[in-house]
């Protein structure tokens, strides 16, 4: 499915990066980030451009030769690692930072990455994220109908409980990011810190 979507030439969600992102920049520890799910690079670049050094990984190898290409427009460089997250190491103690922007996985999948995410951080790691909510089924604009790849408050707050959480908020915005989403969206938006 990925490849498929991404194989068209211009960029599914668009070449800049989330808003959340891009307005929580600073909550980053400079240093080494992780983009999950990265796509087209249109996170890691901006990433890369603000002095990180950035990994993108993601399972759809024509996604990342797009997110290569955008790189080199912007004049950056970030690491593409070809990876399903169902199998991908993430190591221990690794990042300064990893971040999650609209990752869709089946809940199972997800809590076993989140406890890889946990390990993976750097003590005073920061994991960033937005992902949609159960009520974005009624806005129809993004994130496909699959409740058990949605996440909420309460299942970040279960699924990552060895994180402290400096940022968690359900709400409802507008997401213009590319053809995929573009509209009112409902969205749980996270920043959380590894203190131990």
């Amino acid at each position: 499915m990925w490849d498929e979507r991404y194989s068209a030439q211009e960029y599914a969600y668009g070449t800049a990066p989330n808003q959340f992102l891009k307005e929580n920049v600073r909550s980053i520890p400079k240093g080494r980030v992780l983009s999950l799910a990265e796509g087209e690079g249109r996170n890691a670049v901006f990433l890369a451009q603000q002095g990180y050094s950035v990994t993108a990984v993601d399972a759809s190898l024509v996604g990342l030769n797009k997110a290569r290409r955008l790189a080199e427009k912007n004049g950056v460089v970030i690491e593409c690692m070809h990876a399903d997250l169902a199998d991908y190491d993430l190591g221990n103690n690794e990042w300064d930072a990893i971040v999650s922007i609209f990752c869709p996985l089946p809940s199972s999948l997800r809590i076993a990455l989140y406890k890889k995410v946990m390990t993976g951080l750097k003590r005073d790691g920061v994991f960033l994220l937005e992902a949609y909510t159960p009520d974005q089924l009624k806005h129809g604009t993004g994130g496909g109908n699959s409740v058990d790849m949605m996440q909420t408050k309460e299942s970040l707050n279960n699924e990552l409980a060895g994180l402290e959480f400096t940022h968690l908020i359900e709400l409802e915005r507008d997401v213009i990011e590319g053809i995929y989403h573009t509209g009112t969206g409902a969205v749980v938006q996270a920043i959380a810190t590894k203190k131990r």
